[in-house]
């Protein structure tokens, strides 16, 4: 007869929980034992070591001998200079200067030639002597030699066209503001209404290059708003005839406080 396996179970959860308490509480109670055995145990107690105490001994250190100074070697003795040899000078005689001969040659004094006259010549006439061409010479001047010639001088460039002087116009009439100056003040900066001037210069392009404030009753830290925001915008080309000119502009603000 085969047996069939019954399959088994599953174990409920209560009997699970209660198998994990046991041997949680079987592992707690080893190690309390383990602590409680730790600690019943006595430390072994160390003999004391006898040792027989250091002696120390003193030694004075001698210092060692200073170096005795190099001895100083003796002074050469001066040598003295050779004496100069004494040289005996003997007078010797002289020998007797050579005799001079003298030759004398006998001279025999001619004889004075005789005089013959002539025979008697005829007279001719005498021709008319020739005439010579008289010459003309030529004195001939030398010519001073060509001056030198100097180098021609460096031609300079010409300076550059000094540029056109600014020109005053006013906003509106000449010039006018391609970007406007934009003030921006902070609540409560400004406590009553005012007014100023800027002296504007601009170069030939429009820009601002400096802008001074005059006239003013704001106070000084408006002043400088006002200033730099002038010096950020800029003004349109002044054009004259087809030049463009630097500009002098005055642009008045006044500040109101509406209540």
């Amino acid at each position: 007869m085969s047996q069939v396996a019954s399959p088994k179970m599953p174990t409920p959860p209560n009997q699970m929980k209660k198998k994990v308490a046991t041997v949680m509480a079987a592992v707690l109670v080893g190690h309390v034992g383990l602590l409680w055995a730790v600690s019943q145990m006595k430390a072994p107690e160390l003999k004391p070591v006898d040792k027989e105490p250091l002696k120390v001994r003193f030694v004075k250190l001698q210092e060692a001998p200073k170096p005795l100074p190099p001895k100083s070697k003796p002074p050469e003795p001066k040598k003295e200079p050779p004496k100069p040899k004494e040289v005996k000078v003997v007078d010797k005689p002289l020998p007797p200067p050579p005799k001079k001969v003298e030759k004398i040659q006998e001279v025999k004094k001619a004889e004075a030639p005789k005089v013959v006259a002539p025979p008697p010549v005829e007279t001719k006439p005498t021709p008319p002597a020739p005439v010579t061409p008289a010459v003309v010479t030529e004195k001939v001047v030398p010519k001073p030699a060509p001056a030198p010639v100097a180098p021609p001088a460096p031609v300079t460039p010409p300076a550059p066209p000094a540029p056109p002087a600014p020109k005053s116009v006013s906003l509106g009439g000449g010039v006018s503001w391609l970007r406007a100056p934009k003030v921006s003040m902070t609540a409560g900066e400004l406590k009553d209404s005012c007014s100023l001037v800027v002296d504007i210069s601009a170069n030939e392009q429009g820009k601002v290059v400096s802008a001074v404030v005059r006239n003013s009753s704001c106070s000084p830290s408006i002043n400088r708003k006002v200033e730099s925001a002038v010096r950020r915008a800029q003004l349109t080309k002044y054009v004259e005839n087809g030049v463009a000119y630097p500009t002098r502009v005055q642009q008045p603000f006044d500040f109101q406080i509406t209540r």
